[in-house]
């Protein structure tokens, strides 16, 4: 029998880390520990448990059908600890804590000028943002690694939870010498003619394109795929085409001139910002204060942002 109440909670926390970062190099930053340190408690806690809990594979570790269930346990005791932690502060009245959050790569146009406000409100409070492709987030939700999520066009599945958060305007941009620059009422036909830069397939921007394309039954004269929105807006104020991107990730290039927006017909495209998690996740109480934060007071921190710009 597996007598895993015998395993340290500090052997619990280093194969917690090394499953959700992928790898000891990462936990060992993380947990502020030597890498022979955490391979000695990995080594104890798989003596304990009496089976392996990673496989590797050339360089990377992957878990064992042991490990994920070991993982699913060992989190559920950390955001029960978590939850009783938070569960005193909130009775002191002292709010501390850990959140714990994810989003998809836009939201590092607007989540930190939020998480700076919050972080100085409730400075008890340690926050963490994984800023990463969409994909890579929606994985996360799987997996539960996170409190809270933030994405663009939630994912729809039925055992998600998803409350829209903020409006998130999807405008066509140019450079300012374009021809369809300063033009007014562009049928979206005329996008046809055009040179377009997307985002990579499975990225929310993409989606949004693909579904524009099949509906209008049109394809664009040329398209060029490319990582990240930086890449995108560097490639169309150098003139390689045209794009389609939220406006929060265009706030200062519009502001200095460098980007333009297109009077496209049916545009902007309203999309919509979203917090999510698993249905049956039991929030924390740092995560609840941070949800109500960004239902009010973030809203409308960011809705200021975007101000004194037009499109």
């Amino acid at each position: 029998m597996i007598k895993i109440r015998n395993a340290t909670f500090r052997q619990l926390q280093v194969f917690e880390s090394i499953a959700r970062n992928g790898s000891i190099t990462a936990a060992a930053e993380e947990l502020h520990l030597t890498q022979p340190t955490l391979s000695i408690q990995l080594k104890k806690l798989t003596a304990i448990v009496g089976m392996p809990l990673f496989d590797q594979i050339g360089k990377r570790i992957h878990l064992t059908e042991v490990g994920h269930e070991l993982l699913a346990a060992c989190q559920s005791v950390f955001e029960t600890l978590a939850s009783f932690e938070m569960t005193v502060a909130d009775i002191k009245g002292v709010k501390k804590g850990r959140l714990r959050l994810s989003g998809v790569t836009t939201a590092e146009y607007f989540a930190p000028r939020i998480l700076g406000s919050f972080c100085k409100k409730y400075p008890g409070i340690n926050v963490t943002l994984e800023v990463t492709n969409r994909q890579r987030v929606l994985e996360r939700l799987e997996q539960n690694l996170d409190d809270i999520y933030i994405v663009g066009q939630a994912p729809t599945e039925s055992h998600i939870h998803r409350t829209p958060f903020l409006a998130n305007p999807l405008v066509v941009l140019a450079s300012p010498g374009h021809p369809l620059a300063g033009k007014k009422g562009i049928s979206i036909e005329a996008l046809a003619r055009e040179n377009f830069i997307m985002r990579e397939p499975g990225c929310g921007t993409y989606g949004s394109i693909d579904r524009l394309v099949h509906e209008h039954d049109f394809q664009f004269k040329s398209s060029m795929g490319l990582g990240s929105n930086e890449a995108i807006k560097q490639a169309v104020i150098g003139g390689l085409g045209i794009s389609m991107l939220s406006i929060y990730a265009l706030t200062h290039e519009l502001q200095s001139g460098e980007l333009v927006v297109l009077d496209v017909e049916g545009f902007p495209i309203e999309d919509q910002w979203y917090l999510c998690y698993p249905k049956g996740k039991q929030l924390s109480i740092v995560a609840r204060l941070f949800s109500d934060y960004m239902l009010s007071e973030g809203r409308e921190l960011t809705l200021k942002s975007l101000a004194n710009i037009s499109f």
